[in-house]
């Protein structure tokens, strides 16, 4: 990235640069800066440019006042502070435990501005900067010759020999003529960003490139992605959910927020295959749902298609042997015949059905089409959780159809928000259920759902479902797709998101903020904003949220160092085997990954030093696997590609987001 050194200005001028969008990124120079302390507050503290705070001690500014400015600009969102590495001892430890605290990465700086040491001393200021907090070191030295700044180059190397993990934490390059080119040559060996200046007057030491000069010269016009003012389609988890229960409730439901996809599309028609009416008004962005009251009158049906959702496939099993005459064969199109139905006989065979395929297959696995047989039997079971938790969702939503209480059992629960979608859009229509978690209570007080181990859910029987009327709010799986282009490659201003939602792939939130991007929301409470800033590799575990596997794995080989994502256990029974087509697109595109176990590694480095490098991602012919995840993280990493990436299926995409390649190639 290309950070502005600005000095000399006031707030006001401040305000007007920090608004261009030319600017990705802006060193404030606190020592020159006319600024009070609100305003330095303000300007770190509402930017949404990722900022550097500098100040340097001399003769008109001593050590003290120094720390000061520096502390108030990392208490008010300082992204990074430099401080140099001569500044007194205890300051220095003061000062990092400070940003520690705060959030805020240290640059421990050294310059000399008469000429460059020879290797031996440079290596013994490398060590002293990361001896004394340097989460970043930046070392800037005045290039008498080719051979200064060819040394000060060498350091990189050295660096990633001895240490591979400290990629992307160290800025070496050279001041005058004679360091020019370093400073765009640091980009390409792996540092976060490179300095430049406002205009050439402006520049705040010898040999600086003005910011013009090193955009044109690293993005040529390219690598850029501005998704503002979007709209992401409903959450299908929440829609397909919604229309079911709606169609087992009496009394007509409304639903608005809605948008057509082929796994809610597949959802309508099960729900009309039930007895129920569904009318779209609002130019189809409303359901009217009239229920069939199930508890009442049950369902008559024989036949009910899934479509390609292994989701819908899940809820109708349970609920055709709740409701249903004890016989039903429920089939599906697709990816979902590939699909088995891992765990589930045993389950629904602890509720008295009996599951069994319904053509002649070799293998004893389950799968669509199926017969379900036998009347659900309220009780108590327990059941295993780590097959995923959509039929965990069918049982909640049908045993409270039964005529007695029932206790279920959950161990070792994955996608636990799911699990949590459903209670919420069940209670929408009136059903109650109670739940207990165990598992380490620290973690659990902290919603951190990987301190689970179980759960608990007390269902009572004989409830009826009652008509209900509320909004289905926007999908986060589909909404991380920009969320992503926009922080490796521009921005992206996403509208109608909860950011207090239920759903799993809210977690793209916190990858990206792990990850560096800077992250914000507005005022209304529903738009999420993303901006790209220096991205560092993350660790995050999505069992709970598989979905977001493919983009992250994306997001992860722009990411300087190596990556770590658990939960690869998860992806074996999605629309294709998840993990296998992650790791082929990865290294067909040139990225260092492996799976290790449940984890997947990623060796990433930043786009700028792509671009420098030569490294950006091999175009050329890729398959989705006929899985609209990989579709549209495929089309996300086409903006950081050689040349074109064409995807051999993309109406794929239609399972969750028809509008997708559509939205994404004209964002604005």
């Amino acid at each position: 990235m290309i950070c502005t050194s600005l000095q000399n200005k006031d707030y006001g001028e401040l305000l007007e640069i920090l608004s261009s969008p030319v600017i990705e990124m802006a060193e404030i120079r606190l020592d020159s800066c006319r600024l009070s302390d609100e305003e330095i507050r303000d300007i770190f503290g509402n930017s949404d440019t990722p900022l550097v705070a500098t100040c340097r001690i001399s003769e008109n500014l001593d050590a003290a006042e120094c720390e000061r400015r520096l502390r108030l600009a990392a208490e008010s969102g300082a992204r990074f502070a430099d401080l140099e590495i001569e500044a007194p001892v205890q300051m220095s430890k003061n000062f990092q435990k400070f940003c520690r605290q705060n959030g805020t990465e240290i640059i421990r700086s050294y310059h000399d501005f008469n000429g460059t040491p020879d290797m031996e001393m440079l290596q013994k200021v490398l060590a002293r900067c990361f001896r004394y907090g340097a989460d970043v070191a930046k070392i800037a030295c005045m290039c008498n010759s080719d051979e200064d700044a060819a040394r000060l180059e060498s350091l990189y190397s050295i660096v990633l020999e001895d240490v591979p993990s400290m990629q992307g934490r160290l800025m070496a390059f050279g001041m005058g003529e004679k360091g020019r080119r370093s400073r765009m040559e640091c980009l390409k060996r792996g540092a976060p960003f490179s300095y430049a200046a406002l205009s050439g007057d402006e520049a705040t030491a010898p040999g600086q490139w003005t910011t013009e000069e090193m955009r044109d010269e690293l993005y040529g016009g390219h690598f850029r992605y501005d998704g503002h003012e979007l709209r992401m389609p409903a959450s299908k988890s929440f829609a397909q959910r919604a229309i079911i229960a709606a169609a087992l409730a009496g009394g007509k439901s409304r639903l608005g927020g809605y948008s057509p996809c082929g796994d809610s599309e597949a959802a309508i028609e099960a729900a009309r295959a039930m007895g129920a009416t569904v009318i779209k008004e609002n130019g189809g962005r409303t359901l009217v749902i009239t229920g069939i009251d199930a508890a009442a009158n049950g369902i008559e049906a024989e036949n009910m298609d899934a479509g390609e959702s292994g989701l819908l496939a899940r809820l109708l099993i349970p609920i055709m042997a709740a409701a249903g005459r004890g016989d039903c064969l429920v089939t599906g199109r697709g990816t979902l015949l590939r699909r088995p139905l891992n765990s589930a006989p045993d389950i629904m065979a602890a509720f008295g059905v009996l599951l069994s395929n319904a053509e002649a297959r070799k293998d004893k696995e389950i799968f669509v089409p199926l017969r379900v047989k036998g009347k659900l039997v309220p009780g108590t079971a327990d059941v295993p959780g780590g097959g995923g938790s959509q039929l965990i969702s069918g049982l909640l939503t049908a045993l409270p159809l039964c005529d007695k209480d029932s206790t279920l059992h959950v161990s070792e629960p994955r996608s636990i928000p799911y699990i949590y979608i459903t209670l919420d859009v069940l209670r929408h229509f009136g059903i109650r259920t109670r739940s207990e978690m165990e598992g380490d209570a620290e973690l659990l007080e902290a919603t951190d759902w990987s301190g689970c181990t179980g759960i608990s859910f007390r269902i009572k029987g004989g409830q009826r479902y009652k008509a209900a009327d509320f909004d289905i709010e926007g999908d986060w799986s589909a909404a991380a797709n920009f969320l992503v282009a926009g922080a490796i490659f521009g921005s992206a201003e996403i509208r109608g998101l909860d950011t207090g939602s239920l759903q799993a792939d809210l977690t793209i939130m916190d990858i990206l903020v792990e990850a560096g991007a800077v992250v914000s929301q507005l005022d209304d409470g529903m738009t999420v904003c993303v901006r790209k800033a220096p991205l560092e590799a993350f660790e995050m575990d999505l069992n709970n949220a598989p979905d977001l596997f493919p983009i992250s794995a994306v997001l992860a080989a722009f990411c300087a160092g190596e990556s770590r994502i658990a939960g690869v256990g998860r992806l074996a029974s999605k629309e294709s085997d998840r993990a296998s087509a992650i790791l082929t697109m990865l290294r067909k595109m040139g990225v260092e990954a492996e799976i290790d176990g449940d984890v997947l590694s990623v060796c990433g480095e930043s786009l700028s030093s792509r671009i420098c490098s030569g490294r950006l991602l091999e175009g050329g012919e890729y398959s989705s696997c006929h899985d609209h995840r990989m579709a549209m993280a495929l089309k996300v990493a086409s903006l950081g590609a050689k040349s074109p990436i064409v995807i051999d299926d993309e109406a794929c995409v239609g399972k969750s987001f028809p509008e997708f390649f559509r939205l994404f190639t004209q964002p604005s």
